[in-house]
């Protein structure tokens, strides 16, 4: 696999009256003139189509713990093999991964994959599972189908780590053989996702809904805690209250810490003590799993038993210490775990 760049005929698009290109894949439907880029810098009006620029063209692979990416109850202490490519669809003043999501294909190095040289790549590591991630995988979504499709008929699982900006129609094609989702609920409000985002609150939440209601993908949240942003009391109950009615009790939540990035570099980081104030209203809500990230909390990284309050799985920082769950369930009370075990 060594570098290269070319272009792959793209899906999810159609042509306008003044001969401009609409691009389907999500809600952001950007027109584009011949020779344009999306906001997204993958996907590219060329002579009156649209091609997608990050297909076969990842920036790197790595082999991680699937507590990563964070999944807390998909196959615990496993191993999955995680890429991204250059370009997001949204616009975070924040993000983390910066130096990919806002590169330009041809202005980062990134190397040559097909779908069958990831699939080798997983295989040749034992990996049981790939990770969509780094950036936002919506951008890249016909590699991702491609490697999903051929994933699922070696028996590896496919995880998609991403923020849920996608078009209702190519989400049924983009998710079809995914297995898992981490889905960034960034926030609470459509002030943060408008100002700090570029994008809109009601899309994503329409995307976990149908995910929870249409299809039989495991899901998990996770929402970076920004100070004096998105971690007020009232947003976070709101939050909770809000996950409990359309996701119900069981989806496991991360609230993890902000450091100063990107955009946001004078930005203060976030206090464990906000993240752990975040886990406490999420459970005094109801919801019975909730995590902290990217701090030190032994308690906020256990996994306990909601029926009766054995601790089930042990972690430091993405390891897993010990884990006692035995298929699917506790072992003191038989009391069924969510999750994918």
């Amino acid at each position: 696999m060594e570098s290269s760049y070319n272009i792959f005929p793209a899906k999810w698009w159609e042509t306008t009256e003044s001969n401009k290109i609409i691009c389907t894949l999500c809600p952001r439907y950007c027109k584009l003139s011949e020779g344009q880029h999306g906001f997204c810098y993958v996907r590219k009006n060329i002579e009156g189509e649209l091609y997608s620029l990050a297909y076969n063209h990842p920036t790197g692979f790595a082999i991680d713990p699937i507590e990563k990416k964070p999944l807390f109850h998909f196959f615990p202490g496993s191993e999955i093999l995680s890429f991204g490519t250059a370009g997001c669809n949204l616009g975070c003043k924040f993000c983390q991964n910066w130096t990919m999501s806002k590169a330009q294909i041809d202005k980062i190095n990134s190397l040559t994959a097909t779908p069958e040289e990831v699939i080798s790549l997983a295989l040749k590591h034992k990996s049981t599972s790939i990770a969509f991630t780094y950036n936002d995988p919506v951008i890249f979504g016909e590699y991702v189908v491609d490697i999903s499709r051929l994933a699922q008929s070696e028996g590896i699982k496919t995880v998609m780590v991403t923020a849920g900006y996608i078009d209702k129609n190519a989400r049924k094609d983009v998710f079809k053989y995914i297995d898992a989702a981490n889905v960034d609920l960034k926030a609470f409000s459509e002030h943060f996702y408008s100002k700090l985002t570029s994008s809109h609150l009601q899309d994503i939440l329409d995307t976990l809904i149908w995910l929870k209601k249409e299809t039989n993908i495991w899901i998990e949240l996770t929402t970076l805690l920004i100070p004096d942003e998105n971690d007020s009391e009232d947003e976070l109950r709101l939050m909770s209250e809000w996950i409990l009615k359309n996701l119900g009790d069981t989806v496991p939540v991360h609230f993890t810490a902000f450091h100063p990035s990107f955009l946001m570099n004078n930005k203060n980081a976030t206090p464990p003590s906000t993240i752990q104030k975040a886990r406490n209203i999420a459970l005094s809500a109801g919801i019975k799993h909730c995590y902290t990230g990217n701090i030190v909390d032994n308690e906020g990284q256990t996994t306990i038993c909601p029926s009766c309050k054995t601790i089930l799985i042990k972690r430091n920082w993405h390891s897993v210490i010990e884990n006692k769950i035995l298929n699917g369930k506790c072992p003191k009370c038989q009391h069924e775990i969510a999750g994918r075990f």
